[in-house]
């Protein structure tokens, strides 16, 4: 059988583009077909079930930490406010 005998693996669309899709006539093509959508069927249901590479990570709270409090000068809300001094200094 000579290459020129068979169907390419890949073919220009028939939709008018520019684009090349995988011939279903030639058996590589047909294989590359049926890999491809395997392929895209494992990854989803991978995504649905969370596993694998989309699984979340095993605890969560070790990887995030409140950052510590920036302001420890502003006073509690019910803190009473200080009452002003009566006393008189003198000056120089």
């Amino acid at each position: 059988m000579h290459d020129d005998d068979r169907e390419p693996v890949f073919k220009r669309s028939e939709w008018g583009t520019n684009r090349y899709v995988y011939n279903h006539r030639n058996p590589v093509g047909r294989a590359l077909i049926v890999l491809s959508l395997g392929f895209a069927a494992l990854v989803l249901l991978l995504m649905h079930n969370h596993a694998g590479p989309f699984a979340p990570t095993p605890n969560p709270t070790e990887t995030w930490s409140r950052p510590p409090d920036m302001s420890p000068w502003i006073p509690p809300v019910d803190a009473p406010s200080p009452e002003p001094s009566t006393e008189l200094t003198e000056g120089p």
